[in-house]
């Protein structure tokens, strides 16, 4: 059995950045550790950064998991970034400064796409999106500007998970913001058909990260 990190490994591996993953600190012999394991890499292009690999991820998260509530969405007031899911019973602001966190969040997720799928494609979900995929949806989807379910569940997108591996579904109550919310997940790299809700006869969205 593969031993747990250390203390000290543990620190740098939840002091990392939780969209892209790159390591904000640790020495160079920590950092080294960390490779050794398969918790991180670094970076073939100048300047060598580090970064976590799923496996570092999985521990990071782990690390989060008491302020994470049933829709993956962090705790209000823990400090940590976390696309609207929608439905939140305490949303986040809204505002230029919570539209400048989405974009940076997009931007470090499309940068991490390029450095970790093996053909350095930014157009097709990599593998931290494959374990968070409700999270990384719902960035996509905020990050489009379209506007996220209130706590009363009505007037934008929710998503949620699904029994099924690597889908999420998203709802919609209006058929044409439905419309444009599969429309930006195909763009964003998502495979999306549209179903029907057998008992409630609602139409919503089976989105999957696209493999190719």
């Amino acid at each position: 059995m593969t031993r747990p990190p250390t203390a000290a490994q543990r620190r740098v591996i939840e002091a990392a950045d939780p969209v892209t993953g790159r390591l904000l600190s640790g020495t160079e012999t920590q950092l080294a550790a960390l490779v050794k394991r398969g918790l991180a890499f670094r970076h073939p292009r100048p300047p060598h950064d580090h970064f976590l690999t799923p496996a570092g991820h999985r521990i990071r998260e782990a690390a989060d998991a008491p302020a994470v509530t049933a829709v993956e969405t962090p705790a209000a007031g823990t400090g940590v970034f976390a696309a609207r899911v929608g439905g939140e019973e305490e949303p986040p602001p809204s505002g230029p400064a919570r539209l400048r966190e989405v974009r940076g969040a997009w931007e470090g997720l499309v940068e991490l796409r390029r450095m970790t799928n093996p053909d350095g494609a930014s157009d097709r979900p990599c593998g931290w999106e494959r374990t968070h995929l409700v999270r990384a949806a719902a960035l996509a989807l905020e990050a489009a500007d379209h506007p996220p379910a209130g706590p009363d569940g009505d007037g934008g997108y929710r998503v949620r998970a699904t029994p099924q591996p690597e889908a999420v579904a998203v709802h919609q109550p209006d058929a044409e913001g439905l419309g444009a919310c599969a429309a930006t997940l195909e763009k964003a790299g998502w495979q999306v058909s549209e179903h029907t809700d057998p008992r409630t006869r609602a139409r919503y969205l089976l989105a999957s990260p696209r493999r190719v």
